[in-house]
């Protein structure tokens, strides 16, 4: 599936999608927020809740790397990973 046709989905078929088709990359929480991020077929999507909720706020999506920043920065390599760089 496109980005393209992936945003002209509701957001219910948006989510099942996810669900079935996409692949689990990480969490993180902003604020009061929780945020999952999916990879799906060339492109991300981060579900956004509101903290401990089950209901999807809303879905954004991106394709640039650039998204992904906020994640990165979250990435702990094992201690003998790290003294290799």
């Amino acid at each position: 599936m496109t980005i393209t046709a992936f945003k002209a989905l509701h957001q219910c078929r948006q989510t099942e999608y996810l669900a079935r088709h996409g692949t689990r990359l990480a969490e993180r929480e902003e604020d009061s927020f929780d945020l999952t991020l999916y990879a799906v077929e060339g492109f991300y999507a981060e579900t956004w809740r509101s903290r401990g909720e089950e209901h999807i706020l809303f879905i954004h999506v991106f394709q640039k790397p650039a998204g992904l920043g906020d994640y990165l920065k979250l990435v702990r390599l094992p201690g003998n990973l790290g003294n290799t760089l």
